[in-house]
Order: C-alpha cells, then structure tokens, then sequence
C-alpha cells in the first residue's frame, strides 16, 4: 500500500526571499511525508511564486534560482530514505538547446529525475516542448508525470499503453473552472484507458506573474471502472477552491491493480493486446 497526498498550492504567500518560499514549499512536503505520506505532488508552476521575489522579473531569472540557488538545499532537506516527491514544476534553462523547458523535479529518496511539458499552451510561447515521457519505480509501482495539457491529449495515452503505468501523477495550473474540468475529465478517461490510478493536483491563489497571475483549482484521483475497484470509489474529487493549500490523501493498492490486470475475460481497454486498425472516411 502506498500513501499518496496530493496538495494544491498558492503561490501567493508573502514570502520575503526565494530562500523563505522554498522554506515554506519544504514546509509542506515535510509534514505530508512526517504524516505518512509516501508520495507528494505538488502543482504545476509551483515555482513561478518566486517571481515577485527575484530581479529582474523574468523567467530566466526565476530558472536560474530555482535551479542554482535553491534545488541544490531543497535536495538535501527531502533526501529521504522510501519517500518521494514531485515538486510541481519551475523553469529550466537548457543550456545545451539555449531553450526554456517547463520541468518538473522528482525526488525519489537520494534519485533525482525530471519531466517536462510535452505539449504547451499557447500563452506558454516562452517555453519549448520536451521530447520523452519519463516512467519511474517506486514502491513497487510504475509512476509517469503528466504535467497539465499533455493529459488532455490521447497521443499520451496511445503512448502510454502497453508500458505498464499504474500511477499517472498530474501537476496542473488552471485560471477557469473550465481548465480544471478539461484536465479532469481527461485524466478520468486516462485512468478507464489504461487502467492505472490517476492523481492531479491544480495551483490556486493569485501571484505577481503573467502565467499565474490568477488560478483555480481542486485535488482528485480517479481509479479503472473495473470489478477489482468495484467496492472503493473510483473518482473522489475536492472542491473546487480559489485560494489556499489543500489536500487530498489517496491510498494505493497495489493488489488490486495486479487482480484486474489478471481478470483477463473482463472488458478492459488497458489489456487489449493492439489497437484494431481503421480507416477514417467522411462521406
């Protein structure tokens, strides 16, 4: 059994330095993990808080504390033994390309990965998409960061299939209530597609910054509409707040999954073995 937390958060707090919003963002991930959490999952753009906090007032800027400045502490602090967390997402420089990613950290015990935006929306004209989907082990589970947009779009899925995903973790930022439905349904439907747990956790509260100047958002995890399920609620979703730090604990039972995945005369989408090939004719 593994302990999920998801956990909204808004970047507006009245943080005087970069030093103290990290401080504050530890904060929470600390008292998830101190409280049984195995798992934390922070908000997409978590990290554009600094923002206010750093000069000039630009992305590039706000890459290069979060990177330089205070990743390296922030390794250091959550480097806990069989804990694990995604700390939302923050601008990256990639010096190599000369592009900006929207990259999302995971720390996984003394592991350090990352995943970036595959898809972008079109007020994210300053970021570049990434080029891979990253799975990762914890647990016993095999986990994937779908970050915001790139969970709207079935190619991920497509993709997806067949590799074995039980846990899709979904860092998102939304300004309309329509952004959270369309990134909620959507991992619904991601969830029945590939039969695995889906947990999105949105950004709320308003902060000194162009992309997350205002935000709305809610928890929730969804589970496969399968009969290995049938006894535990498959989607349980927060209300949807303005402001403030929310949390939703999800566990995850890891027999379950494995007893539907062997229920092989069951109508599952996930176990189809190829998609039936067809042809698209308008008439």
């Amino acid at each position: 059994m593994i302990t999920l937390d998801l956990l909204t958060f808004d970047p507006g707090l009245k943080a005087k330095s970069p030093a103290a919003f990290a401080a504050e963002v530890t904060e929470c991930v600390e008292t998830s993990w101190d409280d049984g959490a195995d798992v934390v999952l922070l908000p997409e753009f978590t990290w554009l808080g600094l923002e206010p906090l750093v000069e000039p007032k630009d992305l590039r800027r706000v890459a290069e504390v979060f990177w330089n400045e205070l990743f390296p502490t922030l390794k250091s602090l959550l480097q806990r033994p069989d804990k694990a967390v995604v700390l939302g997402t923050a601008p990256f420089w990639d010096v190599e390309q000369g592009v900006l990613r929207n990259r999302a950290p995971i720390l996984l015990g003394d592991r350090v990965l990352h995943q970036d935006k595959l898809h972008l929306t079109p007020w994210e004209s300053a970021f570049t998409p990434g080029t891979e989907q990253v799975l990762w082990e914890f647990g016993g589970l095999t986990f994937a960061v779908v970050i915001c947009l790139d969970i709207e779009i079935p190619e991920t899925s497509a993709r997806l299939r067949g590799a074995g995903v039980d846990v899709l973790l979904v860092p998102s930022a939304t300004e309309t209530i329509l952004g959270v439905e369309r990134v909620d349904r959507c991992a619904s439907a991601r969830a029945v597609e590939l039969g695995c747990v889906v947990g999105v956790s949105h950004l709320t509260g308003r902060a000194e910054s162009e992309l997350i100047d205002q935000n709305v958002g809610r928890t929730a995890v969804y589970l496969p509409s399968q009969a290995a399920f049938q006894k535990t609620p498959r989607w349980e979703e927060g209300e949807i707040v303005e402001s403030g730090r929310h949390k939703q604990r999800v566990r995850i039972d890891s027999r379950s999954l494995e007893i539907m995945r062997r229920m092989k005369q069951e109508t599952n989408p996930s176990l189809l073995e190829r998609l039936s090939p067809f042809d698209v004719v308008k008439k």
